[in-house]
């Protein structure tokens, strides 16, 4: 099992889907589609039933039930086949470092690029096990190959193994989760599920139930533009001395991402681009709860306004759209979901953790439109940039509590409600 894990994940990996905000396509890149079709392939020719690769890039497929139980909610499982644009994701070289030392890993294609245990303490947990780097100049792709691997495992794994009792299994592969986009265009009634877990987390033991509420601010800033050697004469307003100034004025102790953890939102400038007539800026708002998201949306406003008043003669706006909501506003409500993976990590023998995740997932909306998706580990360590790491077996293990969840669901979710399924025509498939 593990060497066909292995495969799949150093075949994946190789493929670039770094996706790209500014395509306004879906998939944002043309690399997704490669990736989503190989699934596709992969899923036929292992026999899943109901595949199908739609117009916007989302392959769904069904393992057929085993249970002659009645009641059986319908259980999916997630992951997005994109990675970040934060790094490169060309030429990925995968390595394996087969029952690692535990000693530090310089990678060969740039030296400068170390993972030292005693920099990265986190690493001593992957001692003894197979261990998987990039080679220095990219990123590995775990975020989140790792979860696209382990669902095709899974799927592969249950269907060779019809001696396991379970439900309906609904597998889905989806693009740009890490633009923010990755389930704008998913038909929940299409993936036909009751329930849901995205594979998108890191330590073994992992369900994570809470994640950030996430807004996002763009300010415009318009001065007035003259021939700098006249600019006194004319009345230059200098739009990036202002942005300058609106920077300056932000808070940075416990309000950045560089001085916040655990559950501490921030206010973080993620993009600035300008010149002297018009300077735009974008903000990310994060907190765990709204009342919390809503006070750091005011300050910024109110940041904005006083600059406003200091220079009259510029034009500036600060526009604030929501994004994804914290998942456990929902999730607490019926903890069943979350309850039964714990279960499924503890008959593993590992020791089941909740952290809230200092971001968001593709469960975040998901849930927050009717389709409770807590997030599982999917062993990927130090994501979107060279130092990425996983290990074989903490994904093969990832694998196994998903087999074990929905034994579990099979055994003990019958009359769990979730979301209603309702019947739907089937999916526009891809040209």
């Amino acid at each position: 099992m593990s060497d066909t894990l292995l495969s799949r994940f150093l075949r994946y990996v190789r493929i670039n889907t770094q996706s790209d905000a500014s395509t306004g396509t879906s998939p944002s890149t043309p690399g997704q589609w490669v990736l989503l079709r190989m699934l596709e392939s992969e899923l036929l020719e292992m026999g899943a039933a109901n595949v199908v690769l739609t117009e916007h890039g989302y392959v769904m497929a069904t393992i057929p039930a085993t249970s002659a139980r009645a009641g059986v909610p319908t259980v999916a499982f997630l992951g997005h086949v994109d990675t970040a644009p934060d790094y490169s994701g060309q030429n990925v070289k995968p390595l394996v470092h087969r029952k690692w030392n535990g000693k530090r890993i310089v990678l060969p294609d740039d030296p400068t690029q170390v993972l030292d245990p005693a920099l990265q303490p986190e690493l001593l947990a992957a001692r003894g096990k197979d261990l998987i780097t990039a080679s220095g100049k990219s990123l590995l792709g775990g975020d989140d190959k790792s979860g696209v691997a382990i669902v095709m495992s899974l799927a592969g794994y249950l269907l060779k193994h019809p001696e396991i009792p379970h439900g309906p299994v609904r597998v889905c592969f989806n693009p740009d989760e890490e633009i923010g986009s990755g389930v704008d265009l998913l038909n929940l009634d299409e993936l036909g599920a009751n329930v849901a877990y995205t594979l998108d987390g890191e330590n073994p033991g992992e369900v994570v139930w809470e994640t950030f509420s996430a807004d996002s601010a763009t300010i415009t800033i318009e001065g007035v533009s003259t021939h700098p050697g006249e600019a006194k004469r004319y009345g230059m307003v200098n739009s990036v001395h202002l942005a300058a100034k609106l920077l300056a004025a932000l808070p940075r102790e416990n309000l950045s991402p560089e001085t916040t953890d655990g559950r501490q939102g921030y206010l973080h400038p993620a993009r600035i681009d300008g010149r002297a007539e018009r300077t735009v800026i974008e903000v990310i708002l994060r907190d765990y709860e709204l009342e919390g998201l809503a006070d750091k949306g005011a300050r910024l406003a109110g940041l904005c306004r006083g600059l406003q008043a200091s220079e009259p003669r510029a034009r500036i706006t600060c526009h604030i759209r929501p994004g994804y909501r914290n998942m456990g506003y929902w999730l607490k409500k019926d903890m069943t979901p979350v309850n039964l993976a714990i279960e499924a990590m503890r008959n593993l023998g590992l020791d089941p953790q909740s952290p809230a995740a200092r971001g968001g997932t593709d469960g975040s909306r998901l849930t927050a439109d009717g389709l409770p998706t807590p997030n599982l580990f999917a062993g990927y360590h130090n994501p979107h940039g060279p130092l990425e790491w996983t290990t074989v077996q903490d994904m093969e293990m990832a694998m196994r509590a998903c087999v074990e969840l929905v034994r579990l669901w099979e055994h003990k979710g019958a009359g769990y409600k979730g979301r209603r399924i309702k019947k739907q025509r089937p999916a526009a498939r891809a040209g």
